[in-house]
């Protein structure tokens, strides 16, 4: 079969997972910040490598028949508030107060992004009277700043007659045109303040993530690729660039890392399953309880709420690139993170802040010749220098005093991630990079007793989008609840899903439809769902109704072995590492080499395990178990 290619693109490294049909390889590089279509195909250059024994970048493009992409951009442009302007046209003003009348994140987000930039108009006027209203409060936003629009009224065909107007008055083709988005066009929600948080906050993700998409695109055709790049979304199915919806690309990397946890789950028949993913500058932290992905009818940014379903995933300002510094006489970690540039002081690239990296390193957890697999030495000295500026010499200890105290900062800030998660049949699932060298000492402090450590840990949530097929999610009013009218509404959706399924590449006839019927609260929660098919009526009950269709393209999927126990063997020791076990104690702790492992192997803590692109550190007390499919089993018998 021909090749598909998952990449994740975080802030600090970009992971690449490559299926050929019966097995996966993987790579990792450095984001590339100011040019992020640079790693991208850095990083598929390094993949045909691992693939062929040597670089081949045209003959892996040419047998590949998908590259599913998935980026934390959108969400980063978010925090740090890198975006356009957006100014608002309202029919009735109070959606204005309806947005800010949430949390005060939600109040802080719409005062970042759309501030004073907000005209209201009256859609009663005559044709003349409105288009001169419309053209000077056109003016009057962008005179304001608004490089981008987005219009909100009440229904629908007010929000037709305005862009009529608007068409009419700023052609698309002008020369500097200010875009506008109309949100009853965009997401057809009645309740109109998720329908309007989730137009702003598209139209703010848009340019971002359309600059970087549309040039990688082009460079795919530069090397006459003419398969389409999907996007990942956080619905866990995959789209064309140009069939895809900015804001489904936020918290798309964590919905990659719960797919991969679902399937590992239900490989070793667990019940519940925290997801720890541990990135650069953030822990994501979700759920997969019984075979199920835990997720959110109506998504929440930032506390502002939004018409789309969305992975219930918290995050937390913690990850292997967290600045770890004293504050107020007490070390702290996070929410500041050096990021890939300088990233942290062992790299040698400027970073002048201390990190779980630089601790890790010094306590001898991780060793400087082999890490990300020998593609990077590290640099002890720079470290040592680093922390003991920042962190010993203003709390008066000694250097080994304050790596042991920053570790532990570090495992109790973890544990605060995830302890509130935690049940007493909870297995912790820890990757990403900084992911299993903390998984045992966060999961001791949160009351878990069993870790998985998947093979993969290190590019986990690509090969989370491993198991992402090509589809898209339809959802329109039900109006009039007859079985007739039903039906022609589900015609309607089904058109589009087939124009749209077509432009992927599939027809219709050869994909899978979900038809759901959703019955809702008035304040728009749901309260029924039931399956829909052609010809019934509604028995769902609510004051709103929508009939909601999802459609997918079924792609190829990597098996899993069933899990099975095996008859334990003693694990295969590769040598010793000298690791700082507390202040005054080091001691020589095993290390074993995962891929050479072979299934039911077996040791005991404290020891080390070296993974690809990852290093686990197992905690005295502590039973290792290696898999049927490769992966760390981990379990305090205490």
């Amino acid at each position: 079969m021909e090749h598909l290619i998952n990449i994740d693109n975080g802030g600090t490294l970009t992971d690449i997972c490559v299926w050929d049909g019966s097995s996966f390889s993987f790579t990792k590089t450095l984001t590339t910040p100011y040019d992020l279509s640079e790693c991208l195909f850095d990083g598929i250059s390094k993949a045909s490598k691992a693939l062929y024994g040597e670089t081949d970048l045209e003959r892996l493009l040419h047998h590949t028949a998908h590259i599913r992409y998935s980026t934390t951009q959108g969400t980063n442009a978010l925090v740090e508030r890198k975006g356009p302007a957006i100014g608002l046209i309202v029919e009735e003003p109070g959606v204005v107060d309806e947005m800010r009348s949430g949390p005060d994140s939600a109040r802080a987000l719409f005062d970042d992004l759309v501030g004073t930039r907000v005209e209201s108009v009256d859609t009663s006027l005559e044709a003349d009277a409105l288009e001169r209203s419309l053209v000077q409060k056109v003016n009057a936003l962008t005179t304001n700043g608004a490089a981008r629009i987005v219009v909100i009224a009440d229904t629908p065909e007010a929000e037709a007659a305005i862009r009529t107007v608007l068409l009419r008055a700023f052609p698309r083709h002008l020369l500097g045109s200010v875009p506008f988005l109309y949100s009853w066009e965009f997401v057809p929600d009645r309740l109109r303040t998720r329908r309007g948080w989730s137009s702003v906050i598209n139209t703010f993700l848009h340019p971002v993530m359309e600059g970087f998409l549309f040039q990688a695109q082009a460079r795919l055709r530069e090397h006459k690729v003419s398969n389409p790049l999907l996007v990942y979304r956080n619905d866990g199915a995959s789209s064309r660039v140009a069939k895809s919806v900015a804001l489904k690309t936020y918290s798309s990397g964590p919905r990659g890392g719960l797919e991969g946890t679902r399937a590992l789950a239900e490989s070793y028949g667990l019940e519940h399953v925290l997801m720890m993913d541990v990135g650069g500058t953030t822990t994501d932290v979700g759920v997969v309880e019984d075979g199920v992905i835990r997720t959110t009818r109506r998504g929440v940014v930032e506390g502002a709420p939004t018409s789309f379903p969305m992975s219930d995933v918290h995050s937390s300002g913690v990850g292997g690139s967290s600045i770890i510094a004293v504050r107020d006489g007490a070390i702290t970690v996070g929410p500041r993170s050096v990021g890939a540039a300088p990233g942290p002081a062992c790299f040698g690239l400027g970073g002048k802040e201390a990190t779980i990296t630089d601790v890790n390193l010094l306590l001898g957890v991780l060793d400087p010749a082999s890490y990300l697999g020998g593609q990077m030495s590290l640099d002890a000295a720079r470290s040592e220098a680093v922390i003991r500026s920042t962190i010993a010499e203003p709390l008066g200890i000694s250097l080994e005093e304050a790596l042991v105290q920053m570790e532990q900062a570090y495992y109790a800030t973890m544990a605060g991630a995830v302890g509130h998660l935690a049940e007493d049949r909870t297995t912790l699932a820890a990757f990403g990079g900084a992911g299993p060298m903390s998984a045992c000492g966060a999961a001791e402090l949160a009351g878990v007793k069993t870790v998985l450590v998947p093979r993969m840990a290190a590019v986990f949530s690509a090969f989370g989008i491993s198991f992402s097929d090509i589809g898209k999610t339809y959802e329109a009013a039900v109006e009039d609840r007859s079985a007739p009218a039903l039906a022609s509404l589900a015609d309607q959706l089904a058109a589009r899903a087939g124009r749209d399924m077509f432009q992927e590449g599939y027809a219709l006839e050869g994909c899978t439809l979900h038809w759901t019927l959703v019955g809702e609260d008035a304040r728009g929660e749901a309260i029924e769902d039931a399956a829909y098919a052609r010809g019934e009526a509604s028995a769902v009950s609510g004051e709103q109704l929508s009939l909601r269709l999802e459609v997918s393209a079924n792609l190829p999927h990597s098996p899993l072995a069933d899990g099975s126990a095996a008859v334990r063997q003693t694990a295969t020791s590769a040598g010793s590492r000298l690791v700082r076990m507390s202040d005054t104690q080091r001691a020589e702790l095993p290390v074993y080499v995962l891929d050479d492992q072979r299934h039911g192997a077996h040791a005991v803590g404290p020891a080390i395990v070296e993974g690809p692109f990852f290093t686990a550190r197992v905690s005295g007390g502590w039973e290792l178990d290696v898999t049927s499919n490769g992966d760390l089993i981990l379990t305090d018998p205490r």
